[in-house]
């Protein structure tokens, strides 16, 4: 086993059963116990696991939220992939958003160059890759920047999409419940991110397997509300039943 495909066990399960023990893990993975604490230390720099005495815990547990920066080192393949499978819900032309965030960015970065688009986005970040593309028309959004997420939030930023109509709207999210729906750890975000659904004809999700079945602090969509998710083969097959059942198409890139 790889070291980036044993960090994904462990965090997977982390999160299953919410605290992970070295010397346990080390024996489950029949490797040394320093393997396994310099493992937990990568996990930690990338913001998704805290090291506890004799192990760690998934961040979720603590409510923390992690930057950017450390959610854009992890689940990077299955991202990838996602954003491939998200081309098939792109218009001919026309108009979309695209929400701040990893998965979302990695959508940005494989936009076909032949498509001629008005591209809606509250994040600075993606906006300049997109301004850098001729064929595009891009409209950032303003309002406050969140340093978490290089988002933009509040009401110069609400204003401008209670006007909006655009075709599709590709979201992110923190948290995917079948019974909490779409949720995320700011309140100002969670506003924004609601007020992006309720602009689009339809609404794309893209998020990966570890996002589902965690809940933050505020609901911003429940799931009859969204048209598409797209996810990886990672997302277990029953949880994926659960979340078609709720409404939307279910696909696994």
């Amino acid at each position: 086993m790889y070291a980036e495909e044993r960090q994904q066990e462990i965090l997977r399960r982390a999160r299953a059963t919410g605290r992970v023990d070295v010397v346990t893990l080390a024996a489950e993975l029949d490797v040394t116990t320093e393997t396994i604490r310099r493992d937990l230390t990568s996990l930690e720099r990338a913001g998704v696991l805290r090291r506890v005495h004799g192990g760690a815990i998934p961040v979720e547990r603590l409510g923390f939220e992690p930057a950017l920066a450390a959610r854009d080192e992890v689940m990077t393949a299955e991202k990838e992939r996602i954003a491939k499978a998200a081309l098939a819900e792109l218009p001919e032309d026309g108009s979309v958003i695209i929400d701040a965030g990893t998965t979302t960015g990695r959508l940005v970065q494989v936009l076909p160059a032949d498509r001629e688009l008005t591209v809606v986005v509250n994040s600075p970040p993606l906006a300049t890759v997109l301004a850098a593309r001729p064929n595009l028309h891009v409209i950032m959004l303003g309002g406050r920047l969140r340093g978490k997420t290089l988002a933009t939030v509040d009401d110069w930023a609400l204003r401008p999409l209670a006007d909006l109509n655009v075709d599709v709207a590709f979201m992110g999210t923190n948290g995917c419940s079948p019974t909490r729906g779409l949720t995320t750890p700011d309140p100002a975000e969670a506003a924004i991110k609601r007020a992006m659904v309720n602009a689009a004809q339809r609404s794309v999700l893209l998020a990966d397997h570890t996002k589902f079945s965690n809940t933050y602090l505020a609901t911003f969509a429940e799931l009859s509300e969204i048209d598409v998710v797209i996810s990886d083969t990672g997302l277990d097959v029953a949880l994926a039943a659960e979340v078609a059942a709720a409404g939307p198409e279910v696909i696994r890139a």
